[in-house]
């Protein structure tokens, strides 16, 4: 399948670079040079385009990153819980910023991505490996950088596209700015209803078909809709941003979210969704103030924010009766302050040196009020606690020359009162030929990963003496860039990376009836990651462009085994596919654009033994996407059209065990922009 998978990135390579030598008549290749910013020395990292945020407008960032990265998206069904992971590590092992602001849950230490509309990201990049430390520590996988930047208008200016498509979906987006010399505002809006009753087939269950006389004569899968899933979110962004002219910048950003959202029963499930309500509700604020000051060899800055999120998960059940009776009345509330300062300060073109310092202190209090007690009462179980996390780091960046650069950090955390051992990192790269553009990168660091707050307090099942997880991660890569300007270019890296991680936290059954967490695992992730990219001129006023992703990893469990029946040792990390891939085309004509979108994950293993029995595994599957859009320019305003297709050849896939996920959809986009 790897075979399969490399060749089919390398006969679109090569197509593309045919066509631009057929109809540019031959031209010879010449070296596309830039200049290689002194901060970015031995960084593995991807940057989206921002034209990849705007022709996906209608879609959370965890379907972005399933269809323009390597990475991993773990989601549970349309419109929930969806979980990124890099390199065989698991979702807490990826952090993620927002404005600089860390964004994930201290109760489960990941974050929701199918919660991020990608029409409020308007910078996004991602940290392979060693190159997170450079950005937080804890990212023993990676880490994802999110950021919104001043719209840089003049006058009012105003966008509204409604979206309208299968399953009763109706997106809405919305975006009024202003802007001049020194100030800029924006704000947006999206709302996004579904009643998500999408039909698929349960090959979970067999119905039986019968004769007159009662005799099974035979049995089908049954078709069903998806139960339970309807969905309402909206979010709201507010962005001011002042700039002096003199070097200085203030900026605040506040990003607000109401989710009412059911969770879909499961394809193994009898009951009639009549007989209960399962429903997440969600109440979220994050505000950021900034301030930035701006010199030519120097740059100094602070910030400060503020998030709160209260969730609240309800699951009622008439038991026969008639009424509806109270299961589960799970709530939660988080406040976090937050706070960062920064600087720069370069010597030269040669030296940059480095300091950030970065708070975050958390207030949580997790209550489940409707647990049943011995005596047969009902009782309140939780925990409310406070925890600080103080991370600083120090950096020094040199290029001696214009071929060659090295980079040093240190990294120091504080988990309430529990300091990690130093994190350090070590980066370098260098120009192998400047025919092609040929860079050369390596890196490598130690970090650790401090239990979340549930790891801890969770009741029941938390554990108190759980240890960090550490690992050490190795990376080393090449790449290249060609091409000519108005014909065409042509991109592509390949890096190889080797992670080592001990005391992996993992919850298990224990003999009280309870899961609690256990530091029990060894880990060893390794691989290969691939990216290309194609971009043709092939005649007058038409384009196409081709990018494409791959990646091997293995990541195993190396720890000992638990019991004499533990089979676990030696084996892939369940939820962990082994191959991952991705493709994209557009073709551009005019006011024309067609996309295509193509993603490929292996088969994923559900039991640490990887066991290929019925629900030991989850089949490999395609997906495949297309749009096609046009767009309309008029004296008073800029109209566009676009039809989307969403699982082209109705493909029959779940990416978690027993969560069904939507066949063929369609949406169509009608946008207008007026001009003032």
């Amino acid at each position: 399948m790897m075979r399969r998978l490399t060749t089919i990135l390398l006969l679109l390579l090569t197509a593309a670079v045919a066509v631009a030598q057929e109809r540019h008549y031959d031209i010879d290749a010449v070296d596309i040079l830039g200049t290689r910013s002194i901060k970015d020395i031995g960084v593995q990292q991807t940057k989206l385009d921002s034209l990849v945020l705007k022709e996906t407008i209608s879609l959370s960032m965890a379907d972005v990153l399933t269809f323009n990265s390597s990475i991993f998206v773990k989601s549970y069904g349309r419109a929930t819980l969806s979980t990124v992971s890099f390199r065989g590590t698991s979702p807490s092992h990826t952090q993620v910023t927002w404005n600089g602001m860390k964004i994930n849950s201290p109760m489960l230490g990941m974050t929701d991505f199918s919660m991020i509309p990608s029409y409020f990201v308007d910078d996004a990049s991602l940290l392979h490996g060693t190159s997170s430390v450079n950005e937080t520590g804890g990212g023993l996988g990676g880490a994802v950088k999110l950021s919104t930047v001043a719209a840089n208008n003049r006058g009012f200016g105003l966008q509204y596209i409604q979206g309208i498509g299968s399953f009763k979906t109706f997106d809405e987006f919305l975006r009024l700015t202003y802007g001049n010399d020194h100030w800029q505002t924006s704000t947006r809006v999206v709302l996004s209803t579904s009643a998500n009753d999408f039909r698929y087939t349960n090959r979970d269950k067999k119905l039986n078909i019968y004769d007159e006389d009662m005799n099974i004569v035979d049995q089908y899968y049954p078709i069903e809709r998806n139960k339970s899933g309807s969905y309402r979110d909206l979010h709201v962004l507010q962005e001011v941003y002042y700039n002096t002219g003199h070097g200085d910048r203030i900026g605040l950003n506040a990003w607000y979210i109401n989710s009412n959202r059911e969770l879909p029963m499961l394809t193994t499930d009898y009951a009639d969704d009549t007989e209960y309500d399962n429903r997440q509700r969600e109440q979220t604020l994050r505000a950021v103030a900034s301030w930035d000051h701006l010199r030519t060899d120097y740059k100094v800055g602070v910030s400060g924010g503020y998030i709160h999120t209260s969730m609240a998960y309800d699951y009622l059940r008439d038991p026969g009766n008639g009424t509806m009776t109270p299961m589960t009345r799970s709530r939660s509330k988080i406040n976090t302050l937050y706070g960062r300062a920064e600087g720069e300060y370069y010597i030269g073109s040669k030296w940059l040196f480095t300091a950030t310092l970065s708070l975050h202190q958390h207030f949580v209090e997790s209550r489940d009020k409707n647990i049943i007690l011995q005596d047969g009462n009902k009782g309140i179980v939780g925990y409310n606690k406070a925890r600080v996390e103080l991370s600083g780091a120090l950096s020094a960046k040199w290029r001696p020359t214009e071929r060659f650069g090295i980079s040093a950090v240190i990294r120091e955390e504080l988990f309430g009162t529990k300091l990690t051992p130093i994190i350090p990192a070590l980066f370098i790269d260098g120009v192998v030929s400047k025919r092609g553009n040929v860079v050369v990168k390596g890196s490598l660091s130690r970090n650790y990963r401090y239990p979340t707050l549930n790891d801890l307090y969770f009741l029941p099942g938390g554990n108190p003496n759980l240890r960090s997880e550490s690992g050490w991660t190795y990376d080393v890569g090449a790449s290249f860039a060609v091409g000519k300007k108005g014909c065409y270019t042509l991109s592509g890296s390949a890096s190889w990376f080797d992670s080592y991680i001990s005391d992996w936290i993992l919850w298990l059954p224990t003999t009280k009836g309870f899961f609690s967490p256990r530091n029990i695992k060894d880990v060893h992730a390794y691989g290969v990651e691939l990216k290309a990219e194609a971009m043709v001129h092939f005649a007058r006023e038409w384009e196409i462009t081709l990018d494409g992703t791959f990646s091997w990893t293995p990541s195993i469990n190396c720890g000992e085994p638990l019991t004499e029946a533990d089979r676990s040792v030696g084996k892939q990390l369940p939820y962990v596919p082994e191959f991952t891939a991705t493709v994209n085309g557009r073709l551009s004509w005019r006011s024309w654009a067609f996309q295509y979108k193509w993603c490929y994950y292996s088969e994923r293993f559900t039991m640490s033994s990887n066991d290929y029995t019925l629900t030991g595994k989850l089949p490999e599957y395609f997906m495949s996407n297309i749009s096609l859009e046009k767009s309309l320019q008029f004296k008073w305003a800029d109209l566009s059209i676009k039809g989307t297709i969403n699982n082209l050849f109705d493909e029959e896939y779940m990416s978690v065990l027993s969560r069904p996920m939507p066949g063929i959809n369609f949406e169509i986009f009608l946008g207008i922009t007026p001009k003032w």
